[in-house]
């Protein structure tokens, strides 16, 4: 066989082992998000099934949404301070500056408020779960739960899901507010724009659907970021790229980029639906 025949057969096998990776690599992605959804599915199922619950739930509103009020607050404020500032002096260019009120509720609450408080608490609280769960499975608690049959979906999941349904909402809102506070701080008390035109033009351009569909999106952040974490921490020892201490480490590492991707996904996909 000639060279050319030879390069030829080379470049063939070289496509379909890159084809055969990608195959791989799609199964392997279609595998694990059924996974996750039949695992999100089996935490929903056990989430009012008995009142025993509610305590576990209240303990983890505490840990999911009153240990993470300082950060969205702090977050928020400054978000809210640097729209007001960029958006100063875009709608300077443009002779616009009215409707800054406008332009930094809206984008907080559309976009930013829903978003940046998920993505905090996913880095938070979102580790810890993962951190915590992985680190019952890998001690062997989560088998002597069972050995005293125990559900574990109902006594660690599904607590979970509950506070963050309750918790994302809250805490989006606060997210919210405080921004919108934080851009009046910017624009009205340091860069000089009427404070009366800079709420009304929040009242007048803030509509009922923009606050609901904040809402909405929340509530769906919360499911994408609890499920994601407890699925990755409660599957720890499956784990191939370490046991162990590392496989609890690296279940953490990738709940919390695995969220913030399947995060921006739902958003995108939201976003398009609520337009």
């Amino acid at each position: 066989m000639n060279a050319s025949g030879e390069r030829k057969m080379a470049s063939a096998s070289g496509s379909e082992s890159v084809l055969a990776s990608l195959g791989r690599g799609g199964i392997a992605l279609t595998r694990e998000t059924g996974a996750m959804g039949i695992f999100l599915l089996r935490g929903i199922s056990h989430m009012f099934r008995s009142t025993s619950q509610i305590s576990k739930v209240l303990r983890q509103v505490r840990v999911i949404g009153a240990e993470s009020l300082f950060l969205i607050v702090l977050i928020g404020l400054f978000t809210g301070m640097v729209l007001g500032l960029q958006g100063y002096y875009t709608l300077t260019t443009f002779g616009s500056v009215g409707f800054l009120g406008s332009a930094v509720s809206l984008s907080l609450i559309r976009e930013l408020g829903p978003v940046l408080t998920a993505i905090m608490i996913a880095g938070r609280a979102g580790s810890a779960m993962a951190a915590e769960i992985g680190v019952m499975r890998i001690n062997d608690q989560i088998d002597a739960l069972e050995v005293m049959d125990i559900n574990p979906m109902a006594y660690l999941v599904s607590p979970r899901l509950t506070a963050g349904l309750v918790s994302f909402p809250l805490l989006t809102s606060i997210f919210c507010v405080v921004g919108i506070l934080g851009g009046y701080a910017t624009g009205v008390l340091m860069l000089g724009v009427s404070g009366g035109v800079y709420f009304s033009r929040v009242e007048s351009s803030v509509r009922l659907e923009d606050v609901t569909g904040c809402l909405a999106k929340s509530l769906v952040f919360a499911l994408v970021v609890v499920a994601v974490c407890c699925y990755k921490g409660y599957f720890a020892h499956m784990r191939r790229d370490g046991m162990g201490a590392e496989a609890v480490g690296n279940a953490t590492t990738s709940a919390v980029v695995l969220s913030c991707i399947l995060l921006l996904t739902a958003d995108y996909a939201l976003t398009s639906l609520l337009l």
